[in-house]
């Protein structure tokens, strides 16, 4: 009986050892997949497994190293979006374009990620002139209210990170074929601020309803998997009287919330606008990419390109219009 009782007690002290290591290692905040080919363009999946001593998760910032470019992070229902960019080390090749600027931090802000849930943030982006073997480090900046966690720990070249208490998430780039191209042309939401790529977009069907006149409608075809996608049209007020667009809906998304695109000082802010849009008497409202947008959250199958997307428009005024959106590649041609 003695050694029975012996032997639980060490079978309960190696499995309490046992899942207070597991616990240790899911308390980092680590990528999904931590290995990334070269020359891939990949979705960088932070995962965020708790908050702050406790406390809800207000605001996630990561910062991208060199050699993960073209960088476009995926809007977050609830969360402020704010982009900065700067200069990169190196040129990089985009589809021809010679690209020395861009993404180097993401900002999710203004949340609320309670304590009790686990959340991922995603960030669209290319692994470029980067050899094989090496690792990419994240820094990662959690803020919970007053409450600061920093993930930016890097280990020495060669040197163990697991002994370390605040690891910075890692990418390690292995090997793969150079096909000469990634899948930019796949990606989801153009975040790169091309504001004249709507005027682009070929008409659609024209819809009236009192003095509006709506027209141009489109989306952007999506990666598999993606569950946010962006929407754009045009809106005439031909009236005397003001009118606002106040929401939108969709068989196709979970939610569709209104948004506003800024850019000041190097620095992209899209934020939800809960109030909707004003369209003044006379004048043209245009949603197109850089600017104001649609952003369908929760889609059940990802827009493809030739596909159609029906959205359901409240105006204060004119009321309820019903428009189709045309699906086109993710360029917005």
């Amino acid at each position: 009986m003695k050694i029975s009782k012996t032997f639980g007690k060490t079978f309960a002290l190696a499995a309490l050892l046992s899942a207070t290591a597991i616990a240790g290692a899911e308390a980092h905040v680590t990528f999904l997949n931590k290995e990334a080919t070269q020359e891939s363009t990949i979705l960088a999946t932070l995962q965020l497994p708790h908050g702050c001593d406790g406390k809800a998760t207000t605001e996630v910032r990561i910062k991208l190293p060199e050699g993960f470019v073209f960088a476009k992070p995926q809007p977050k229902a609830g969360w402020e979006l704010e982009v900065i960019k700067g200069d990169y080390q190196k040129t990089y090749d985009n589809h021809g374009d010679k690209v020395k600027a861009g993404a180097v931090e993401i900002r999710w802000k203004n949340g609320n990620l309670s304590d009790d849930f686990y959340d991922t943030f995603v960030i669209q982006g290319k692994v470029s002139g980067v050899e094989a073997g090496t690792s990419l480090a994240f820094p990662v900046t959690q803020m919970c209210g007053d409450t600061v966690e920093a993930w930016d720990q890097v280990a020495k070249e060669g040197g163990d990170a697991h002994g370390m208490k605040s690891p910075a998430p890692m990418l390690k780039v292995v090997a793969g074929e150079d096909h000469g191209h990634g899948h930019d042309d796949m990606a989801g939401m153009d975040m790169s601020g091309m504001s004249g790529m709507g005027a682009a977009a070929p008409a659609g069907e024209v819809v009236k309803a009192g003095d509006l006149e709506v027209s141009g409608g489109f989306a952007k075809a999506m990666l598999p998997g993606q569950p946010v996608g962006g929407g754009f049209f045009t809106v005439k007020n031909n009236g005397q009287t003001d009118d606002r667009l106040l929401s939108v809906t969709s068989p196709a998304a979970g939610e569709v919330q209104i948004h506003e695109m800024v850019t000041k000082d190097n620095v992209m802010r899209m934020r939800q606008l809960k109030d909707g849009i004003g369209i003044a008497a006379g004048q043209t409202l245009k949603l197109e990419p850089g600017n104001l947008h649609l952003m369908f959250q929760k889609v059940k199958t990802p827009f493809k390109q030739g596909e159609t997307v029906p959205v359901t428009l409240t105006f204060e005024k004119a009321g309820k219009v019903d428009l189709v959106l045309q699906v086109l590649s993710a360029q917005g041609k």
